[in-house]
């Protein structure tokens, strides 16, 4: 994509279907009259007056308690610079909404047009009764120092700079253990820092609050070493200046243990690389050019221990692992702070799960890649669901025990499970999905690619690094399209129809016939097919000569499922095809099958859709849990419909015992466990967590996901194939450009694992 199609793509990201990224959605009932008079006039006046007779209550009865701001001047916005408080607005937006799907946090995002130290320190106070914490954002230095020093003793709830902390307090936790990988006492380590900003400085001070000496800092800013002569530093930055010594960065890095850098891009050299220490840390943290390229660095010193900011390279420095999660802790027991204790419980935090079995779900994420412990895993990824449950709780623990808590914690256990509960609201399946594909993209056809929308969901995967697509359709539309979109890579386009493909035609067709030829199908029969992108794009997966194939943008999905069941085999030991939706709901991703194929299966097709939709379930790193749903439940009724499911659901408990499955039952019973558990205690879903809903009949199963979809506005993927020999997926027709992306990416999955079958 060239520069003026990402801009468009961006500005209409932010301004399309309505303008910014968040919004305020009620949390009560407001349907009636009566919910109207509770909310506003007269039922207000009754919590107004409990708070009046003691403030504390406020928490009880407002949003206070989980709602933060996110606070800036606009003097230091990313590397923008000072752009002003409007043009921070979208990334106060972009943090607030990190803050929402990681930790399940409300935030007003607060932009002032104020330079003055205090009067923006005033400003805040002012404010600060609306919120349970503020963080500081986007701040120039030196003031940002002052700024957080003044509300953190000036306030009573806990305050933040996350440009300075986040960076330190994960960066902490990646020294803390490549440290113990290089076999390095932190008290002994040299370390060389190339920058000395706010982010840097707060690395320094956390490091020498983990036992590095002060004295073995060596720090440079643009201008040079720090150093006693120089009468351009501030007070904090004079903590690391080293007498009137004068150095490069060259002579300083010799033997030195660790290169922190927050600087600029290529200021650290292989010739000063080689000069450093056996087991040399780098943590080059400049973005989005590193202060030395990754590859490089890996290929100067085998013995290296790195890490970036950068996603696309092991061991990132990304604060999400940190922000949401300290504040989640910090709300949860109303701390009146954010302290050093409850910092270092933070970094501690994320060295130890670093340490820890990694769950299939974030191994899956980066494909066949087996995360342990080790020099490219050092600190967790931003994908494990662990971090809530392992840093809040630390954070909140630190906080009572450094006597900060105002509402200290009784039950950790039920803690916890409020923590896993909020998870639900996160939509990492599509980002964990999109990892997966990016470690080994596939080549995948997009059989309408002369249809903008279709082209659109191409070019963006190919982007994306996700998938390597083959554009099939009319080649004169494509290329116009590729021009309007600004679609600039060169892909392979193949248009059936011109006589350039005359011989792949004709072999395809010659191979189809030889296969059909008892089965009623003429070679001319086969040639006339071959002209059809469909089959043509069939048999290319078939002979090998791509990977895997979407299509259905423009046609019935019956229309199109057709050629892919004539052409292509069921995959070994499949005895059906059917199809699975991702739902993408506010309890986490759900299941639900057959939504496309099988009208009306019997017993034993039902349990065999459950056993395939489990091994997909599987596939994504969730464990299935299955209800087999019917509008009975468990015997309550003798209707033939109702007794097939009973009857495949005895099948499965009788042939595969180890699956969490049980029905007949009520959709409204399998997805409430108190209900479930009171009435039906001796299922096996009885206080266990649903995500697998298998229906019994076609009707039902796409009535539901296309209901949830529209009107709860559900993000969805699929139909996805279950059962099929090879890669293919078909869109519903009209599919958004979202929706096809989300497919081609499933599609790369799937040809991922057929692969890894193979072997």
């Amino acid at each position: 994509m060239n520069k003026n199609s990402k801009r468009r793509e961006a500005l209409l990201y932010h301004a399309k279907p309505t303008p910014g990224k968040i919004q305020v959605v009620p949390t009560k009932k407001y349907a009636t009259q009566r919910d109207l008079s509770l909310a506003y006039t007269p039922g207000v006046a009754e919590p107004c007056l409990e708070i009046a007779k003691d403030v504390n209550n406020v928490y009880k009865y407002t949003a206070k308690g989980n709602l933060v701001a996110v606070i800036t001047n606009g003097t230091a916005v990313l590397g923008l610079g000072d752009i002003g408080p409007e043009a921070s607005k979208p990334v106060m937006e972009g943090k607030a909404l990190l803050f929402k799907i990681f930790a399940d946090i409300d935030v007003f995002d607060i932009e002032i047009d104020l330079k003055d130290i205090d009067k923006f320190i005033d400003t805040v106070k002012a404010i600060a009764p609306t919120f349970g914490g503020i963080n500081l954002e986007d701040i120039k230095a030196p003031e940002s120092f002052e700024i957080e020093r003044r509300l953190v003793e000036e306030l009573d709830i806990p305050v933040m700079h996350d440009d300075q902390h986040g960076t330190a307090i994960i960066s902490s936790a990646a020294l803390l253990n490549a440290l113990e990988l290089a076999d390095k006492e932190v008290k002994n380590a040299k370390v060389i820092v190339s920058g000395a900003g706010s982010a840097a400085l707060a690395c320094a001070n956390l490091y020498v609050l983990l036992g590095v000496n002060p004295t073995n800092i060596t720090m440079f800013d643009k201008d040079g070493v720090l150093s006693e002569d120089r009468t351009d530093l501030s007070v904090l930055q004079q903590k690391y200046s080293i007498g009137k010594k004068k150095t490069t960065l060259a002579e300083a890095i010799k033997d030195a243990d660790v290169f922190l850098g927050l600087s600029a891009g290529n200021v650290l050299s292989a010739e000063m690389l080689l000069s450093m220490a056996d087991n040399p840390i780098v943590f080059a943290m400049a973005n989005p050019v590193p202060e030395i390229d990754y590859h490089l660095a890996i290929a100067t010193r085998s013995d290296i221990i790195m890490a970036t900011g950068r996603s696309d390279y092991p061991n990132q420095v990304n604060n999400v692992l940190g922000f949401p999660y300290i504040f989640r802790g910090a709300l949860d027991v109303r701390a009146t702070k954010i302290n050093e204790a409850m910092k270092m419980a933070a970094v501690r935090a994320l060295a130890a799960l670093a340490k820890e079995y990694v769950p299939e779900q974030v191994n899956i994420a980066y494909g066949a890649t087996k995360l342990i412990f080790g020099r490219d895993y050092i600190i967790p990824s931003p994908f494990d669901p662990r971090l809530i449950t392992v840093v809040a709780p630390a954070v909140a623990k630190a906080a009572m025990d450094s006597g900060v808590a105002l509402n200290p914690i009784t039950d950790w256990n039920k803690y916890e499970e409020e923590l896993l509960d909020r998870l639900g609201n996160d939509n990492k399946m599509v980002r964990l999905i999109t990892n997966r594909a990016k470690m080994d993209p596939k080549r995948i056809i997009f059989a309408e690619a002369d249809h903008l929308d279709v082209l659109k969901a191409a070019q963006i995967v190919l982007e994306e690094g996700t998938c390597l697509p083959i554009l099939l359709g009319n080649m004169e539309i494509i290329l116009e399209l590729k021009k309007e979109l600004g679609f600039e890579t060169e892909v392979p386009i193949i248009d059936t129809k011109i006589d350039e493909e005359n011989a792949r035609r004709n072999r395809f067709a010659n191979t189809y016939w030889e296969s059909r030829k008892r089965r009623g199908i003429s070679l001319l029969d086969a040639q006339k097919l071959m002209r059809e992108r469909n089959y043509f794009a069939a048999m290319m997966v078939n002979e090998g000569e791509a990977d895997g194939l979407v299509t259905g943008y423009t046609r019935s999905y019956s229309s199109v499922v057709k050629p892919m069941l004539q052409l292509i085999d069921k995959a070994p030991g499949a005895s059906i095809v059917a199809t699975t939706n991702m739902m993408m709901t506010a309890r986490g991703p759900m299941f639900l099958s057959d939504t496309a194929i099988n009208i009306n299966p019997t017993a034993i097709e039902l349990a065999k859709i459950a056993i395939m939709t489990a091994k997909t379930a599987r596939m994504f790193g969730v464990e299935p849990v299955i209800a087999m749903v019917s509008f009975s439940n468990f015997g309550s009724s003798t209707d033939e419909n109702a007794t097939k499911v009973r009857e495949a659901v005895a099948y499965l408990h009788e042939h595969h015992p180890d699956m969490i499955i049980d029905g007949e039952v009520q959709a409204d019973f399998a997805l409430n466990q108190e209900m479930l558990k009171e009435k039906f205690p001796f299922s096996k879903l009885a206080g266990k967590k649903v995500n697998t809903l298998i229906f019994p009949n076609l009707d039902s199963a796409n009535i539901t996901y296309k209901l949830l979809k529209e009107l709860n506005k559900v993000d969805s993927i699929g139909p996805i194939m279950l059962g099929m020999g090879k890669p293919v997926h078909i869109f519903q027709l009209g599919a958004s450009v979202e929706e096809m992306v989300n497919m081609a990416t499933i599609a790369v999955i799937d040809a991922q694992e057929k692969q890894k079958k193979k072997r």
